[in-house]
């Protein structure tokens, strides 16, 4: 299943449209998304009959310019760092023990398609595959990592790279500009990926390829990373994991690269789709 955001209501996405599961299940669920999580084992197990109802003349088009985040109201924000081999091999640093755990404070969450704003000329991108918990999650073994989660979406830790070094080893106000969160363009669940801990991922600027990586390189995958963080607290359903970037950010190129206004950031996971962001200048 594929479940889109579009103007603030849960939407299921199927080959004909979009179908509006607040209206389709006749209130039983929905409108909004975070509803949906909170009650997710239950309209998993029915989405299919919501879907029925609504029947091929229930179905809208979806205008990418009305998606917003899939989870847009999560309680907490993970991000994790140096997550990826090759990645941390380009910084010189050495993959942790446990996951490298941060936050990204959730006013900074985006839609997929749009404008953002940048607020200096030190932003860097980092596409991210990102999960999305559907299950209450406490001290989760690893082999249960991917129940516990509802689906995945597609990710860019967009990170102001002064802000962040100056906060030595506390990133989250270099991460967390206004819409330095964007996610899209829908929730996938697991059961549609045929290799979910193997899904190729990359971004461009302006059609220029800056990453093409795999989250077979991961050093932390989906389930232990799952399992690492209920271990210390709860994972709340909506809760969203930023799980890392692989290699070719810019802060690691040589000279260094960073974003700047009038280029057109596209970002991408196989199998989950393709985000669009034109990168403006900070308005006065």
């Amino acid at each position: 299943m594929r479940l889109a955001n579009l103007d603030g209501r849960a939407t299921i996405v199927t080959d004909a449209g979009g179908v509006d599961v607040g209206r389709a299940s006749g209130g039983r669920f929905g409108p909004e998304l975070p509803a949906l999580y909170d009650d997710w084992g239950a309209f998993r197990a029915a989405a299919d009959d919501v879907v029925a109802a609504a029947g091929p003349a229930g179905a809208q088009p979806i205008d990418d310019a009305r998606l917003g985040p899939p989870s847009p109201r999560p309680a907490q924000v993970f991000g994790i760092g140096l997550n990826y081999k090759a990645h941390a091999a380009e910084t010189g640093a050495t993959i942790p023990k446990i996951p490298a755990t941060f936050t990204k404070f959730p006013t900074c969450l985006t839609g997929p398609f749009g404008e953002v704003v940048l607020p200096s000329g030190n932003v860097d991108w980092e596409v991210e595959l990102v999960l999305v918990i559907g299950t209450l999650g406490r001290g989760v073994a690893e082999r249960d990592g991917w129940a516990h989660v509802a689906g995945v979406t597609v990710g860019q830790d967009l990170s102001e790279r002064v802000v962040q070094r100056r906060a030595g080893a506390q990133f989250s106000l270099g991460k967390s500009y206004p819409g330095f969160g964007p996610t899209g363009p829908w929730l996938v669940t697991p059961d549609e990926l045929e290799h979910p801990d193997d899904l190729a991922l990359g971004c461009s600027i302006d059609g220029e390829v800056m990453q093409d990586s795999s989250t077979a390189d991961m050093a932390f995958k989906v389930p232990q990373l799952v399992a690492e963080l209920s271990a210390i607290v709860p994972l709340l359903p909506g809760d969203v994991v930023f799980t890392g970037t692989p290699s070719g950010v810019g802060a690691a190129r040589q000279p260094p690269r960073f974003l700047a206004p009038g280029q057109v950031l596209e970002t991408w996971v196989d199998g989950v789709g393709s985000m669009r962001h034109r990168l403006v200048g900070a308005r006065s």
